[in-house]
């Protein structure tokens, strides 16, 4: 496991309805997702740090809503 790099792209995602409980969940499966750095969760928001030649956010939005919660850019 690399540390970060310079390349990452920083973005915050807005997930609906994301308690400090689920956080943790959301933030194991998008850093599961190759190319994603670092997650950080907050209240209702999450920051991922990612390789944007591997992702895309829609694909970073994709995967959060998969775990059932409404997300998208902020």
């Amino acid at each position: 496991m690399g540390g970060m790099t310079s390349s990452a792209t920083r973005v915050l995602l807005g997930v609906r309805g994301m308690t400090r409980e689920a956080g943790p969940r959301v933030a194991a499966v998008l850093t599961s997702l190759d190319g994603v750095q670092r997650a950080i969760p907050d209240d209702g928001q999450i920051e991922v740090y990612y390789d944007a030649t591997q992702l895309t956010v829609m694909d970073l939005v994709r995967a959060v809503r998969a775990q059932g919660f409404l997300a998208g850019m902020l």
